[in-house]
């Protein structure tokens, strides 16, 4: 008897590792397949960039292409409910930006809950917003263009890429610690809002260096200044926006999300090789040259950074009452 049950014990041991052996397993083989990233913006932005470095880099070290998918609409939500119903197994990804966390408050029925239903993967970098006007606008800088505003109430248009998303907060922002009336006009991404802020349709915008630099090097749009703390390397001679409005400060972000219960090994890997990227010399040129700082660390990491976001853009929705359009 005690050894039928010793034998019983040993066989009960082996089945309840089995799970923890096939995810093992699983995590060793993974990729065996395409991963899409789903990218919540049209191609050409900020966000559209950083998914395909992320994915050309991801492919090229685990053998298996990570193809960006666009999935553009209601400030990057459609997005990120695909993944959300998505399988948890590794092969559908998010590109996890600042819209959403804004869009936590900012939509009262979504269908998701973001935070408890996308498993933070990886961070990969901070980008500062840049406060940039079509160079019709008789302002070469923050005070003058406010000067221009307040002569100019409710005659100035600033584009977005969506309403409640970063890009439209950071010119909310902007409005209630200047004192200034401008109309948000949302576009469905960066690039056509680039487009008609470079046609002169909008008059300013608050885009993320990224998706704006080169227009901004070949002298179509105007930089009055960058949102971050501190000043851009890039843009060295455009000040911060807090030199001008004291403590202002706003910055676009990108990570990697997965669907919940996406198995911590799978996570790990991405994780890993995520970082590794973000420090090989290459990717973090080509990073720097749009404007990026690199944001790596762990997933635990990158989840708690997400709350402290959606904490900190709550507080500006509820005090400006913004509501969907």
């Amino acid at each position: 008897m005690t050894l039928l049950r010793r034998e019983f014990l040993q066989l009960a041991a082996g089945a309840a590792a089995l799970p923890a052996m096939s995810h093992a397993a699983r995590a060793l083989t993974y990729p065996t397949r395409p991963v899409r990233i789903i990218v919540g913006f049209a191609p050409g932005g900020g966000a559209d960039i950083t998914a395909r470095l992320i994915g050309q880099w991801l492919s090229e070290r685990l053998g298996q292409q990570f193809i960006i998918e666009n999935r553009p609409g209601a400030v990057g939500n459609i997005a990120t409910e695909a993944v959300v119903r998505a399988p948890a197994d590794g092969y559908t990804l998010l590109l996890v930006l600042p819209a959403n966390a804004t869009s936590a408050t900012f939509y009262e029925k979504l269908s998701f809950n973001f935070i408890r239903d996308i498993a933070p993967v990886a961070s990969v970098m901070r980008v500062p917003f840049v406060m940039e006007v079509n160079p019709s606008v008789p302002a070469t800088t923050v005070p003058e263009f406010i000067a221009y505003a307040k002569t100019n109430p409710g005659k100035i248009n600033f584009a977005s890429v969506g309403s409640g998303g970063s890009v439209h907060l950071s010119g909310e922002l902007f409005k209630m610690m200047a004192g200034v009336e401008l109309i948000h006009v949302p576009y469905r991404g960066s690039a056509p809002a680039l487009t008609d802020l470079i046609g002169g349709q909008v008059q300013v915008m608050f885009d993320n260096l990224s998706s704006s630099i080169e227009h901004i090097r070949a002298g179509k749009l105007r930089p009055l200044a960058v949102t971050t703390a501190s000043r851009s390397e890039i843009l060295p001679t455009v000040p911060a926006l807090t030199e001008i409005v004291a403590g202002y400060e706003s910055s676009a972000w990108f990570g990697i999300g997965a669907p919940k219960n996406t198995p911590t090994e799978i996570i790990d890997k991405l994780n890993r090789e995520i970082n590794l990227g973000l420090a090989d010399s290459k990717l973090k040129a080509r990073l720097a040259d749009l404007g990026g700082t690199v944001l790596s660390g762990s997933a635990a990491d990158f989840g708690k950074f997400i709350v402290e976001e959606t904490d900190k853009w709550g507080k500006v929705i509820r005090a400006a009452n913004l509501k969907p359009d």
